[in-house]
């Protein structure tokens, strides 16, 4: 069966939509219910760690001396182009990769509002080289910027 933009419409939508709420819940049970506050360390493997760091800034801490207003509105500015170039876009693979970021910005809106900051949890490391602490959301803009890469590879015969 051949996907059609509607499908791609509702897959999107539903990809963007539960990247949001995997992040809210997972941050919920973590902040709410578990109680944790920040600095907070559990030592899974040799390689991991689930911790809680608070980031105060855009990706990599960056802009984090900006006040939270001018932050929101920078996130609320790049929603809005992605959304735009969501709208507009023509392939699926594309439609995609764009909720699921924006899935991602939207949760970090909602954590910048209530917590002024975004709590980020994973944590890899291997002696002493030590990848960012990221959540859920990091996660899946990642891969949502990966899927839009992958399409600016596929052969236009090839998609949808």
């Amino acid at each position: 069966m051949k996907l059609t933009a509607r499908h791609g419409l509702l897959l999107s939508l539903i990809l963007g939509g539960c990247v949001f709420v995997f992040d809210r819940l997972h941050k919920f049970y973590q902040l709410e219910i578990v109680g944790w506050s920040g600095g907070e360390f559990i030592r899974v493997t040799s390689f991991f760690n689930y911790v809680l760091v608070w980031n105060t800034g855009i990706s990599y801490g960056l802009l984090d001396f900006l006040p939270i207003a001018a932050l929101l509105a920078i996130m609320a500015a790049a929603m809005a182009m992605l959304g735009i170039w969501w709208v507009r876009a023509d392939t699926i693979l594309v439609r995609c990769g764009l909720a699921i970021c924006l899935g991602g910005a939207a949760s970090h809106v909602i954590d910048r509002w209530i917590y002024g900051a975004v709590p980020d949890f994973f944590h890899f490391h291997w002696d002493k080289w030590s990848f960012y602490v990221f959540n859920i959301s990091d996660s899946a803009i990642t891969i949502g910027v990966g899927l839009l890469l992958l399409d600016m590879f596929v052969p236009k015969k090839h998609r949808d």
